[in-house]
């Protein structure tokens, strides 16, 4: 058995594990340890509590894969869900679709019996008036977003995060999960990594599974959770196939700063790796034996220069 994290994902572990020690499935504990973070409100950048788009609207996206299937379900730019990785699961496995966004998706929360609730908290909606105040009038409904979305999005404190969960349960299938708010401030609508299906996450038991935190639209560009799945398909170990997805990615711009990607993986026989284009970061792992889970550093992977 084993469950991987990105740093932020500390909150859910112990959920995490505890299904998979009862002999739950890799699917139950990546959902549950994720509901966790999604309901802490101290993380701005997974669910309640999430920074708002441009417009001041928290706006979620998540998605899961089952490894053993390969199916999954994905939820994008979804207003008012507490848990978008839940509807995500419920759209793998009670829709003939893998991924519904926006509007829809909140019909289909309702549909499911989950009640609409107020992501916005006090302290995020006044770090979005902080970051916008002055820029946007907020009482005309066709201001011209796109005359301060370039400018608004280069806030260094506020461009990227994300959680990921992998999981490794006693039957040996594999499973991952993907959350997040996206980027702050964002062009209202705007879908990151997270709910694409090998951008932000990939899964499959013959191989293994990987997840992305970073500049989102450049694991869109650089398919870069499949990318790793790919190397370790070829053999590679789950470092080298995280570089060889980095490497992929080097050349690609951005709309400020450096680029940035970071990615957990593990591979189907449990051995698991986190890499960053950008040093002193961290990922979480609990495996078999362990009295809890273990944070660990992740390899830098440069993918500048």
């Amino acid at each position: 058995m084993l469950l991987v994290a990105s740093a932020n994902g500390a909150v859910g572990m112990e959920a995490g594990w505890r299904i998979l020690t009862a002999g739950g499935s890799a699917l139950d504990a990546v959902e549950a340890a994720t509901r966790m973070v999604e309901d802490n409100p101290e993380d701005h950048t997974v669910g309640f509590g999430g920074y708002p788009n441009l417009i001041g609207t928290v706006e979620l996206d998540a998605s899961v894969m089952d490894g053993a299937t390969r199916r999954a379900g994905t939820v994008g730019a979804v207003q008012g869900v507490r848990h978008p990785v839940t509807l995500a699961r419920a759209v793998m496995e009670r829709l003939p679709h893998v991924m519904v966004v926006g509007e829809g998706a909140a019909r289909f929360a309702a549909e499911l019996g989950m009640e609409p609730e107020e992501l916005l908290t006090p302290v995020a909606e006044a770090a979005w008036r902080a970051g916008v105040e002055g820029r946007i009038a907020s009482d005309h409904p066709h201001h011209r977003l796109l005359r301060v979305v370039a400018d608004l999005v280069r806030d260094p404190e506020h461009v990227a995060g994300t959680v990921n969960v992998l999981a490794r349960d006693a039957a040996g299938h594999l499973a991952s999960a993907v959350s997040t708010s996206g980027w702050a401030w964002k062009y209202p609508g705007r879908l990151g990594d997270s709910p694409v299906i090998g951008a932000g996450n990939y899964c499959d038991d013959r191989h293994g599974a990987a997840a992305c935190t970073g500049w989102g639209e450049l694991a869109i560009r650089g398919v870069t959770a499949h990318t790793v799945v790919l190397g370790l398909a070829a053999g590679l170990a789950p470092a080298a196939a995280c570089e060889r997805a980095l490497a992929e990615l080097r050349g690609l711009d951005v709309p400020a700063g450096e680029p940035m990607m970071q990615v957990v993986a593990l591979d189907a026989s449990g051995r698991h790796v986190g890499v960053s284009s950008q040093s002193g970061s961290e990922y979480l792992a609990w495996e078999a034996g362990w009295e809890s889970y273990r944070t660990l550093p992740r390899r830098v992977v440069p993918i500048t220069g």
